[in-house]
Order: C-alpha cells, then sequence, then structure tokens
C-alpha cells in the first residue's frame, strides 16, 4: 500500500510541474521572463554576446560545439592539476590522463560515467568547480537544443532558429539553479552532508581502531544531479550513500526532481506551439525575433504535447510496472542455493531503508531518463530486471529521456512516425503544418540510428579484444551483459552501470569517451540542422487528409515505431545477454 501511495503521490507532483514548470519553461525560452535581467546583461557583456543577435542552425551548432570542446579541456585541466589547486583536505593527488579524460567527457556530455569512487579521486574543487558546473551547464545545453527545435517548428520562412549564448544563459539562471538551490536547502535539512571541513575521523577509545568517514559538499550537488538528469554523484554509492540520500523524502524529492523538466518539456512544446497559432490567428504571423506571444490555456497546440506526453507516460509506466514485478519475485540465483523463502523478493543489492520496490522505482526513473544515479546495485538485479534497465536505455531514452534530449529524440520519432503514417495514406507527411520531406526524414533517422550503431559497433570492438574481455567480474552472458550495458549507458548518456565491470582501464576509458561524444553530438547536430530546416519552411494548412497527430492514434503508432526501433535493433544482443541467463535458471520470471 505504501508503495501505491508513493506512485499516487509522484503522479500528482509530476502533474503540477507538467502544468506549471512546462508553462514557466515557455515563457523563459520566449523571453517573457526578466526578473534576473540585471545578473542576465552583465553575463552577456562578458561573452560579448549580444542577445538579440540571432544565429543559423549552423551559428547554434557551432557555438555549442565550441562551448563543449572549451568545458571539456577546462574540466580537465581542473582533474589534472587538482593536487596544486585548493579545497584539497585530503591532499589527492593529479587524476591519471586517460580517466581525466573520460570524466572530462562525461560530465560536459550529461553523462556522469564514472570510473573512479568520487571520495578517494576528486578533491572539494574538483567535485565543485569542474564537475557541479558541468551538471548545470550541459542540462543547460540539453535544454536549449530541445528548445531549438520546437522553435524550428513554430518559426516561418526564418533563417534563425535562436542564439544558443542566450538560451544557454536562460535556462541556467532561471529554470536550474533556482530549483537546485530550494530542493539543496530540502536536502540538507533533512541530513545531506554540506560541508567543507573534510573528512571526520573517530577514534575508538577501546579498541584503538580508527575510521576515517568522507564527507564534502554533498547535499546541492545531489540536487543538480538529480535536476538536470546528470546521476554522478559525490560518493562511489551515489544514491545508496545516506550522505547523498538521508531520508524518505529527499528519496521521493529525488524522484520527482529526475523527472519533472523531461516531463515538463512537453508541456512547454505544446504551449510554443499553440502559442505560435494563436498568432496566426490574430494575423502576427511567425517573424525571427521570437517564438510567440501571449499567455494561452489548453489549448491545441497543448493537445500535440498531450500526444507526446502519453507516449512517455505509457512506456515508462510499462517499464515501471514490469521490473516491479521482476524484482517483487524471488532471485533465482539465491533460490539455486537453496534458500526457500524470500518474501520481500530480490533484496540483494538494494536499498534497505527505502524496500524491493521504492528502490526498483528510483533505478528505472533513472535509467529511463538520462541520469544515471541509483539507490540500489543494478548488478544485482535478477537478470530480466536488469533487462528492464538495459532496455529502456535502448529505445533511446524517450520516456521521458533527459532534459531536454528526451523531448527532441522522441520528436524524431515523431517525424519518424508521420513519415511512416504518409506513406499509409499516400501524400507527403506533414507534422505541426511542416512538410516533412527528404532531408528532414534522413535527418531524424540519422538521429535515431546513430545511438545503436555506436553501441552494437563498441560492443562488438570490446568483445573481440583482450582489453574489452578482462574488464567484466563475471563470465558468461552476465559478463556480456556488464559490456553490452556500458557501452548502451554512456551512448544514452546514461551513465549508470553493472558494476561488475572494471572500467577503469585506458581501452574503456578512450573508448567510453568515443561513445559518449558520439551520443551527444552526433544527434544533436542532426536536431539542429532539422530545426534550421523546419524553421525555413512555410506552414501549410491542414485539409482533410492531414494525420491528426493530436490523437490516441498517433500516440500508439509513436509507441510502436520507438518499440520497432529499439526491439529489431537490440533484440539479438539482449537473447545473448540477460534474456539467456534469466532462462539458464529455468524460467522467465
Amino acid at each position: 500500500m505504501g508503495y501505491f501511495w508513493t506512485i499516487f503521490a509522484l503522479v500528482v507532483t509530476l502533474a503540477i510541474a507538467w502544468r506549471y514548470l512546462g508553462s514557466y519553461m515557455a515563457a523563459v525560452y520566449e523571453g517573457r521572463v526578466t526578473y534576473l535581467a540585471w545578473l542576465e546583461r552583465p553575463i552577456y557583456r562578458t561573452l560579448g554576446v549580444d542577445p538579440d543577435a540571432e544565429q543559423s542552425w549552423q551559428r547554434y551548432g557551432g557555438a555549442l560545439i565550441v562551448f563543449s570542446g572549451v568545458a571539456i579541456l577546462f574540466t580537465y585541466a581542473i582533474e589534472r592539476l587538482q593536487g596544486s589547486l585548493p579545497l584539497n583536505p585530503q591532499h589527492l593527488g593529479a587524476v591519471s590522463p586517460a580517466l581525466s579524460w573520460n570524466t572530462a567527457v562525461s560530465f560536459v556530455t550529461n553523462t556522469n560515467w564514472q570510473n573512479y569512487a568520487g571520495e578517494s579521486t576528486m578533491s572539494y574543487f574538483s567535485q565543485m568547480a569542474a564537475l557541479t558546473v558541468q551538471q548545470f551547464a550541459s542540462a543547460a545545453v540539453g535544454i536549449a537544443v530541445a528548445v531549438a527545435l520546437i522553435r524550428g517548428f513554430v518559426r516561418k520562412g526564418s533563417p534563425t532558429i535562436g542564439n544558443f549564448w542566450v538560451d544557454l544563459v536562460r535556462g541556467v539562471i532561471y529554470i536550474l539553479v533556482p530549483i537546485a538551490f530550494v530542493a539543496g536547502i530540502i536536502f540538507v535539512g533533512q541530513g545531506a552532508v554540506q560541508t567543507l571541513a573534510g573528512p571526520a575521523t573517530i577514534h575508538n577509545t577501546l579498541t584503538g581502531a580508527k575510521q576515517v568517514i568522507p564527507r564534502g559538499p554533498v547535499g546541492f550537488m545531489e540536487t543538480i544531479k538529480q535536476l538536470g538528469t546528470n546521476g554522478g554523484g559525490f560518493f562511489n554509492a551515489n544514491g545508496g550513500h545516506p550522505f547523498e540520500d538521508p531520508t524518505g523524502v529527499t528519496h521521493f524529492l529525488s524522484y520527482f526532481l529526475l523527472l519533472s523538466i523531461p516531463f515538463a518539456l512537453t508541456y512547454t512544446f505544446g504551449k510554443m506551439i499553440g502559442d505560435r497559432r494563436d498568432a496566426d490567428k490574430k494575423g502576427k504571423g511567425g517573424g525571427t525575433g521570437g517564438v510567440g506571444g501571449g499567455t494561452r490555456g489548453m489549448g491545441s497546440g497543448t493537445r500535440e504535447g498531450v500526444a507526446v506526453l502519453m507516449a512517455m507516460v505509457i512506456i515508462f509506466g510499462a517499464w515501471v510496472g514490469f521490473a516491479s514485478y521482476a524484482e517483487s519475485r524471488p532471485n533465482p540465483a539465491v533460490s539455486a542455493a537453496h534458500v526457500v523463502k524470500q518474501p520481500e523478493g530480490n533484496v540483494v543489492g538494494k536499498e534497505v531503508r527505502f524496500g524491493v520496490l521504492p528502490t526498483t522505482l528510483y533505478d528505472i526513473a533513472s535509467t529511463q531518463t538520462s541520469t544515471g544515479s541509483v539507490s540500489g546495485a543494478n548488478d544485482s538485479f535478477t537478470p530480466i530486471g536488469g533487462f528492464a534497465l538495459m532496455s529502456g536505455m535502448m529505445l533511446g531514452e524517450v520516456s521521458p529521456g533527459g532534459t531536454g534530449s528526451g523531448l527532441y529524440t522522441i520528436l524524431l520519432f515523431a517525424l519518424i512516425t508521420v513519415f511512416l503514417g504518409g506513406l499509409m495514406i499516400g501524400r507527403t507527411p506533414e507534422y505541426l503544418g511542416k512538410k516533412i520531406q527528404a532531408r528532414e526524414v534522413k535527418l531524424a533517422a540519422f538521429g535515431v540510428l546513430i545511438m545503436p550503431i555506436v553501441v552494437l559497433i563498441i560492443t562488438g570492438i570490446a568483445v573481440s579484444l583482450h582489453a574489452g574481455r578482462v574488464a567484466p567480474g563475471n563470465s558468461g552472458p552476465h559478463g556480456f551483459s556488464e559490456i553490452l550495458y556500458a557501452f548502451t549507458s554512456q551512448a544514452n548518456n546514461n551513465g549508470s552501470a553493472f558494476a561488475g565491470l572494471s572500467g577503469n582501464s585506458a581501452f574503456y576509458n578512450v573508448m567510453g569517451a568515443i561513445a559518449m561524444l558520439l551520443g551527444r553530438f552526433a544527434i544533436m547536430v542532426p536536431v539542429l540542422a532539422l530545426a534550421g530546416s523546419l524553421a525555413a519552411k512555410n506552414v501549410v494548412p491542414a485539409g482533410l487528409g492531414t494525420f491528426k497527430t493530436d490523437t490516441p492514434l498517433f500516440t500508439g503508432l509513436l509507441i510502436g515505431v520507438i518499440l520497432v526501433v529499439g526491439g529489431l535493433t537490440f533484440f539479438p544482443a539482449v537473447s545473448l545477454g540477460p534474456i539467456v541467463e534469466q532462462l539458464l535458471h529455468g524460467k522467465l520470471f
């Protein structure tokens, strides 16, 4: 019953966030929110940016790549020099070159894959100035790309899609910092550690034993870790550490934070589309200086957002139910050891403070977004439960996906869906009044297929080379699952792992960085090109033969396309991993 009320409360709070946070984000990117203009303007002057000058998709993408490249070098330099930098009470030395490179790429790409234990590898300065800063920046970059794509649908005959620097700054100061700050106060108030005092040393006067307890600036890093769907924690145990997630309140808030922006962006999408339609009805047209104005309630544009939202919700709900059932069953490996009674299900690796089902919900929510934070040990899920974690990422992380990345990826699937619908009725497909022609279909297909191509090729390389095969801590199907999960996670910018894999080697640091870079920027660039192509088009009035994209039929077809693409692409691989591992125990559940 307690789990039911947890789900109920989560649905209610997310529904509120969807409506009001979604509307607020639309206002932020439409330029209607200006209460921090006193802070915003000096930032633009420092950057040498004209906030009124808009960019073509090429210049927008170029600015994004340059910013991300500089961010990688900045983060890498701090890690390599941390032994000479302040706020290092443990006197930790420089991080190795390969690990520094992997970590810098990981945090800049919003992956937060961690081949290290944070409390024994990174100084306080590295955790704050390098990693936490990138957790804000990478999340803002993802939202910016999603908003640029929305502008592609909104604008008519426009050569520009916005200004990257403006979108980046506004995302950080108006959305991420305020929410993370308020949530951080709650986390610290509940007991999350927030100190620069260094580790605590405990002496047992009776036995003479000494224990060093790591501490640090944990609480506020925890909130942006979840809110920005980053996932990288201060401690190696991540969300399973009581200093990061001390109470049931923070546990619930973690669910909420990591799901709130990805779900709310569907309302932002519908709101901005609806604003264009309202402007068209009033005869104002599109223009290049903004994305429509005015305020409006639940209207036609919002219905398109609801159609996309329902696809996300149905997939997410199905995976939560599937994984919860799998983990509530006895662990087959434990049963094989003749442990007959397992009344709570698979308790191995679960957070005992909260229970099997809340831990499962946390980890499913984390893998269905690009967060990758964990409350339990993913590697100790049942084989079919681990399949649920892995397959959620294999669908492209669209349910609801990461901050920004979930929305723009599911919109790529939406374009493929209307293309297939157009083939079935024999007319040029349209989506939100824009004709979807060969260029748009090719860009959408490339963006959808690049992730599975990267995952399968690099996984094939890893299992073919000695350097790749020595890393798994298990042999057989589970060892293969550990490799497949690692590159699925990195190419989806998720960051979670089956922790039996020893990833801190030159091979995995380099190959993982390649997967993360391609999984991030080889999708973002086609999305921006698609935004530019759509923005240049005029709006075509809907006709009798137009395929409606705000109906349950469209939602069902969209879900089908997502499942078919993910299922057909990865089914042979997962058959060699978690599925055959489960069947070796004699049954599927």
